[in-house]
């Protein structure tokens, strides 16, 4: 076992020598970047400024574009900045931050997708009282209680990282993960090796037994309902079952990494895998509710007709 020194800077080794082609990728990833933040801005704005769009499902909406935009901004910088580096490295208190917010923005998209489909259940299940059990302050209160729980369960996970001694700084990854900083602890516990295993549990698992609950008292009313309502049913749930597989997937591959062998896996294909959830999310997001919604699309035409005047 290698002795403990102090930690000051991890290095993610996985950037590896890009070469020339830095430039390229900066260029891409900036792109990229930008159209995340402007999409889903852009909706937020339509979102605020039409008043027809000020029920419980757009206030959700808004919350999960919110996340996107902050989600991406944990990561996507220190990539860019990453590709001018030669030596990768990031400070100590910058990784935990970057892993922290990126923990807690995913937890807030679970929580998030877990709120809408109880919106979905009473606005399907119990049309009739629907504006009195969702009204705009009880939304308020389930997107302060979905960015808590999310904070509580980060902390959670935070805290099996700060009190271990390092007898290392190199992280195999392109941004600082749970798993592979417990990996590089002089000693570790079972607890602590599993402790990301029981972060996912209280952020995966339990937003999704909701969300499961939900979706199947709402394939109970649709069984005996009319085909135009089945239809409109399922037209409103489909995007969420699309985003919420996504997620699991890219849930696997960050999972599943730091745990095997990976060696007959080639480098950039590994990379690609592991930040999968957060270039794909965050663009799928603002087509599948946004674009996708026929209100919004029309608010959407509303908002630029009316700036071209």
């Amino acid at each position: 076992m290698e002795n403990s020194t102090e930690v000051l800077s991890f290095v993610l080794a996985a950037y590896g020598n890009t070469g020339e082609f830095k430039y390229l990728y900066f260029t891409i990833m900036l792109l990229w970047y930008l159209s995340i933040c402007v999409a889903n801005t852009f909706l937020i704005m339509v979102i605020f400024l039409d008043k027809r769009l000020h029920e419980p499902m757009y206030i959700l909406l808004c919350n999960l574009f919110v996340n996107e935009i902050g989600g991406s901004t944990a990561l996507y910088p220190l990539l860019m900045s990453q590709m001018f580096s030669d030596t990768h490295e990031v400070t100590l208190p910058w990784c935990f931050l970057q892993m922290c917010y990126l923990y807690i923005c995913g937890s807030v998209e679970f929580c998030s997708f877990a709120a809408m489909a109880y919106d979905r259940y009473v606005a399907i299940c119990c049309p009739l009282h629907y504006n009195v059990i969702m009204n705009t302050g009880r939304v308020a209160i389930i997107i302060l209680l979905v960015w808590m729980y999310s904070f509580v369960n980060c902390m959670f996970a935070f805290s099996f990282v700060i009190r271990l001694k390092l007898c290392g700084n190199l992280i195999d990854k392109v941004f600082c993960d749970h798993h592979l900083i417990i990996k590089l602890a002089c000693s570790v516990s079972i607890l602590n090796s599993i402790s990301d295993l029981l972060f996912a549990f209280v952020t995966m698992v339990m937003p999704f037994s909701l969300i499961s609950v939900s979706y199947m008292k709402i394939l109970a009313v649709c069984l005996n309902t009319t085909k135009d309502n089945k239809q409109k049913a399922i037209s409103t749930c489909t995007p969420q079952i699309i985003s919420l597989s996504n997620m699991f997937v890219g849930c696997i591959f960050h999972f599943v990494d730091p745990r095997t062998d990976t060696a007959y896996v080639p480098d950039k294909v590994r990379i690609i895998l592991s930040v999968y959830l957060l270039i794909c999310q965050p663009v799928i997001t603002p087509f599948m509710y946004g674009f996708n919604q026929t209100n919004i699309r029309q608010s959407c035409k509303r908002f630029l007709l009316l700036k071209n005047k």
